[in-house]
């Protein structure tokens, strides 16, 4: 299957999505519609990796989740396929990680580093997809070096730009990411 035409108005399923050529773009699909994203810059990945850092020992330390990063499909419902940037997958009822296949896949955290292909859309379509599934959502604005932090029902995001605490349910405390130092660190002065 080739790439779809940029007018093409046909129903996307994830079915659809995987079917696509391993062509290094990243290919997903939201009520229908498909989402197809260039690898992303180097400062981007910078930012992944920062994020992966804070989180990483966290989350694994306190139990409660599965942290992964893109490229990896996210399936939340039966029509829609994602890939955030970092997320955090729910452990299964039975306490054990999540694997991609689970029907009852849940996350609790998924961010996306926004960049000039993508701003719009992490922002519209993916913001009001996450919060409809539940999520907590950062979109991470590296130019204005600051995280918009969206819970399922907030109207108005949280504009977070020196201290961001985080603690999901199931955590015994709070992860607090000192923003200016990651920045910093991930991007220079």
């Amino acid at each position: 299957m080739g790439m779809p035409a940029a007018t093409d108005s046909r129903y996307w399923t994830p079915e659809d999505v995987w079917a696509l050529p391993d062509d290094g773009k990243r290919y997903e699909c939201i009520d229908g519609v498909l989402l197809v994203t260039p690898s992303p810059r180097w400062s981007h990945q910078d930012l992944v990796v920062a994020f992966t850092d804070q989180l990483r020992g966290w989350v694994k330390k306190r139990g409660i989740g599965r942290l992964l990063v893109a490229p990896a499909d996210v399936r939340l419902t039966r029509t829609a396929l994602v890939q955030p940037d970092v997320f955090v997958a729910q452990p299964r009822a039975d306490g054990s990680p999540a694997q991609e296949k689970d029907a009852e896949l849940r996350l609790l955290l998924a961010i996306e580093i926004l960049s000039p292909s993508t701003a719009r859309r992490d922002r519209t379509v993916k913001r009001a997809f996450y919060q409809r599934a539940g999520v907590e959502y950062w979109i991470v604005d590296p130019d204005a070096r600051v995280v918009e932090r969206w819970l399922p029902h907030d109207e108005r995001p949280d504009i977070v730009s020196a201290s961001l605490t985080w603690q999901p349910s199931g955590a015994s405390d709070a992860l607090v990411v000192d923003l200016v130092a990651l920045f910093t660190d991930a991007l220079g002065d």
